[in-house]
């Protein structure tokens, strides 16, 4: 049995990690995060609260539990809260992350690391794991940083980098794109949606998938987990709205410019899967599969 700990188990990959982990036979699951557990089961896995920017408590929980895995989702995520809250965003998405591949490193523990193709400039998508990096926000350029801390420490290590992740969360916390839509567009409600940013979005549980393949086998080195469909925003609208057979003239196609957001977005990212499927049988479901999916969750 190995013994794995999940940081940010409160967030939507986390939440999902626990579900699929939970009286699982061959894991026994320590889920963490700042603060209380917010978790609807409490059967099957532990639960510590742990503030990973801190670095006493992190050496104090590894030193106790002496885990063999850490999937680590616990981040700073919103890009433009990135931008203007640039400390709050490098303690958390950088120094956490040299606190906990130093505990690793005392506890011979193999770390998961989750990252993002923000990391990208989106001018060349989309990419595979040995593509160029050149971050376009302080977002990117945070988990650039955490990427090469894991890379350069010595110790068993797999980067999970992912795109735009959709799903629900159990408390209903977090929107996504197929939610939003749908919401908008029962109401009567007209919504802009832009066409000029491509990516290949990401089912939460499809996520959460790849990064056990990864905790199973051990799987040393970068992995594009993410979801296989090319599409942008506004063609995710439209399908979205085409499946729950809603009004699709209320969506306005327009253009990134339309919208003053402080971080800058990379134009076309998306993620080339080969190496995944090959290497762990990684396999995700298609944009349209994952409206289904949601549609029965809702």
């Amino acid at each position: 049995m190995q013994k794995i700990l999940i940081t940010g188990s409160n967030g939507l990959l986390g939440q999902k990690l626990v579900e699929k982990l939970k009286n699982n036979p061959d894991f026994e699951v320590i889920a963490s995060a700042r603060g209380e557990n917010r978790l609807p089961a409490e059967e099957g896995y532990r639960y510590i609260s742990l503030d990973i920017s801190d670095k006493e408590q992190v050496n104090s929980v590894f030193e106790k539990e002496k885990p063999e895995v850490v999937i680590h989702t616990a981040a700073m995520t919103n890009v433009d809260q990135c931008e203007s809250e640039k400390d709050a965003c490098w303690t958390l998405n950088v120094t956490a992350v040299e606190y906990l591949v130093d505990a690793c490193r005392a506890n011979d523990t193999f770390f998961v690391h989750l990252s993002t193709d923000f990391i990208f400039d989106g001018k060349a998508g989309p990419y595979t794991e040995t593509a160029e990096a050149n971050p376009v926000s302080f977002y990117g350029w945070s988990k650039y940083a955490a990427e090469k801390i894991v890379i350069n420490s010595g110790i068993k290590w797999a980067i999970a980098r992912t795109i735009l992740v959709y799903g629900i969360a159990h408390d209903m916390s977090r929107s996504n794109i197929i939610l939003w839509v749908k919401n908008s567009l029962e109401s009567g409600k007209s919504i802009n949606v832009v066409n000029d940013q491509w990516r290949t979005p990401t089912l939460a549980e499809d996520l959460a998938d790849g990064c056990i393949l990864i905790a199973k086998k051990k799987a040393e080195g970068i992995f594009n987990i993410s979801g296989k469909d090319l599409l942008n925003p506004y063609q995710m609208a439209i399908m979205t709205a085409e499946y729950f057979g809603l009004d699709k003239s209320l969506i306005n196609e327009v253009d990134g410019s339309k919208f003053s957001q402080p971080a800058k977005r990379p134009a076309k990212t998306g993620f080339i899967l080969d190496k995944p499927i090959k290497e762990l049988g990684y396999n995700p479901m298609s944009f349209k599969e994952g409206i289904a999916f949601l549609a029965k969750q809702i």
